[in-house]
């Protein structure tokens, strides 16, 4: 691909594509990075937080719960005015097509991207529901900083995290815990959009190492990368040996081998910085090369389960601040702060899908503590999932909003700012079809050896607050082929069933549980009279739209997995209406018969969504405190 007018990377000065003149953040090669300056570090040290004792990197506190108040708090209440974080700084940093840098500055100097490094490294990344859980004040604010500043870095390194010698994996924990980026630089299998199909290639070079050569026109933070984890083509033929990893240092490759291209617009996400970069001729010594030759697509397969589910559930906050300002507009100015009667289906039924949503996708991230042998099929399905319904709340919350959904001020800005980024948001991770390519060649073999035969899993699954043992990328493989997902359903039914004579609540979940039942027992049928060749399975329309059905199913079985979790507690949770009103809505999605709703499900759930607006809470499991 022609490269337009570029810079070159070498012993540069490493001036911005878009901004003549100016200079970006010091960078210092991967081998010789020095520790946080002391000036800095004391400030992290004496960031404010609600606790007090022992800190963990960044100034933080040790647990999960008190880091993400302790970053909520540093953030601030995103109304006021006069918060530099706020949405009146954020909206009109995304107006500018700037970063927000007063908030990248204070993200930095809180340490968020020790996040994304094993605690043995020196990091804070233990399990990604609790890394899911950290980063949702950043998301609930501004998507567009999440994954600029936040969790594409972890894309970048999980690679290395899986397969990375103790050296590369030193090397990669430096630049993060000193606040650095690493990117990713994908191959094709990553994307769904042909824009994004460049690709890299590395030969092998005479002497040893590698030749790179290769344009992408849009690489997220390329202009001021501090590493970069290359996917790229080794092998002429294609085939999953076809590519490998390289963790590469921008400061160590020679003069004229990198180049960065200019900044590219994109129509969401509009602050963040992507711009391209393409390499001529670039040596890379063999030490680059992450794990083994040809390990490219494996690892990919192996790292984006984290991907697929952290996502979704950390854009789960975002359209939580929309349900937010759909409450506000309904609201205000009513007797008592009650909404008006029309609006009241919407708001629930909203609040049911992001508690959904929300038990789907931190099921599918304990998973991969707890089941790391068998969760790349759940993580596909939350990534195939949660993406429509999502979208769809949106939809429907707009008509809440009316003519609030075009104010692009402080109050309701943040609704079209969302809609726009979310498309964007895709670019860094696996789409839709990539997530089918998973699930489909798996269907046959469900139907035949797991569903309905295969144990149901520990209760702590679905349980925020339970502990699991710690993560580790290195665990991860393809190689499971269980659903304990279905298995918890076909149980969660069986113990409905006595409990149909404690109310009508009850009652009619277990007649939805036992719908769902039916639907998998269906799908067992029609998924084990697929073709037995995964090519032919994966091109057959019915297969597509097995899987579709599928995955529904399987956020069913986590509403249920979640609500019976909490069972001899006294929170809303347990209380039955809102898994009648999710399963209610999800089971209208697939078209099964469901019970009509009984009378007395609406009001308590309607109540409270009101009580956490007032109360300033957040729309999640976690019922967190917020600014405000």
């Amino acid at each position: 691909m022609t490269a337009p007018a570029s810079t070159t990377v070498g012993h540069d000065p490493r001036t911005s594509p878009d901004a003549p003149g100016t200079e970006p953040p010091g960078r210092v090669p991967l081998a010789g990075r020095p520790a946080p300056a002391p000036a800095a570090a004391a400030h992290r040290r004496s960031a404010p937080g609600p606790t007090t004792g022992p800190r963990a990197p960044g100034g933080a506190p040790p647990g999960a719960a008190e880091r993400a108040a302790w970053l909520e708090k540093l953030l601030g209440d995103p109304d006021d005015l006069r918060n530099p974080h706020g949405y009146g700084a954020l909206l009109a940093a995304d107006d500018r097509r700037e970063v927000p840098a007063a908030t990248e500055a204070l993200l930095t100097d809180a340490g968020l991207t020790a996040e994304f490094v094993p605690q043995e490294l020196g990091g804070r990344l233990i399990r990604p529901d609790i890394l899911a859980r950290v980063l949702r004040p950043v998301f609930r604010r501004d998507v567009a900083l999440g994954f600029g500043h936040g969790i594409t870095s972890l894309f970048g390194a999980s690679a290395v995290w899986a397969a990375g010698d103790e050296h590369q994996r030193r090397q990669a924990a430096r630049v993060l815990l000193a606040g650095g980026r690493t990117p990713i630089l994908h191959h094709e299998l990553a994307h769904a959009n042909a824009i994004l199909r460049d690709e890299f290639t590395a030969r092998s070079a005479p002497g040893g190492g590698f030749v790179l050569d290769g344009c992408k026109d849009v690489v997220i933070n390329a202009d001021r990368a501090d590493a970069y984890v290359m996917y790229a083509r080794t092998a002429t033929s294609t085939g999953p040996r076809s590519h490998s990893v390289l963790l590469l240092d921008p400061e160590q490759l020679p003069p004229g081998g990198l180049h960065r291209l200019p900044r590219a617009l994109t129509p969401g996400m509009r602050g963040s910085r992507f711009s391209g970069l393409s390499f001529t001729d670039c040596p890379a010594g063999a030490d680059t090369l992450v794990g083994s030759l040809g390990d490219g697509i494996p690892l990919a397969l192996r790292t984006y389960q984290v991907n697929r589910c952290l996502i979704p559930a950390t854009v789960v906050a975002g359209v939580d601040s929309v349900l937010r300002f759909a409450v506000r507009a309904a609201t205000t100015g009513r007797p008592a702060g009650v909404p008006p009667r029309r609006w009241h289906t919407v708001l629930t039924g909203v609040f049911a899908d992001l508690l959904a949503c929300d038990a789907m996708a931190v099921t599918g991230l304990r998973a991969l503590s707890l089941l790391p042998d068998s969760s790349h099929l759940l993580a596909a399905a939350v990534k195939m999932t949660m993406p429509d319904l999502l979208r769809e709340d949106l939809e429907e919350l707009s008509t809440v909003l009316g003519a609030h959904g075009y104010d692009r001020g402080p109050r309701y800005g943040g609704f079209q700012k969302l809609v726009r980024d979310l498309p964007v948001a895709g670019l860094g991770h696996a789409g839709t079809a990539a997530c089918q390519a998973v699930i489909v060649p798996q269907l046959r073999t469900l139907a035949q050896r797991s569903w309905f035969r295969t144990d149901e899993p520990a209760g702590r699954l679905f349980l925020p607050s339970a502990p699991l043992p710690a993560f580790d990328y290195r665990r991860l493989t393809l190689s499971g082929s269980e659903d304990v997902l279905t298995a918890s359903l076909i149980g969660s039914a069986e113990r409905l069933g006595p409990l149909r004579a404690t109310g009508a609540a009850c009652a009619a979940l277990a007649d939805l549980a036992d719908a769902f039942v039916q639907e998998m027992r269906a799908l067992r049928e029609q998924c084990a009279a697929l073709p037995d060749i995964a090519r032919a399975a994966l091109v057959d329309p019915r297969a597509c739209a097995l899987a579709d059905r599928y995955v529904l199913v399987l956020a069913a079985a986590a509403c249920l997995g979640v609500w019976q979790g909490q069972d001899g507690t006294d929170t809303f949770l347990s209380d039955p209406a809102w898994a009648v009103l999710a399963l209610t809505r999800i089971g209208r999605r697939l078209g099964v018969p469901v019970p009509d709703l009984p009378d007395g499900t609406t009001p308590p759930v309607l109540e409270e969504v009101l009580a956490r607006y007032r109360d300033h809470r957040s729309f999640d499991l976690y019922d967190t405190q917020l600014a405000g």
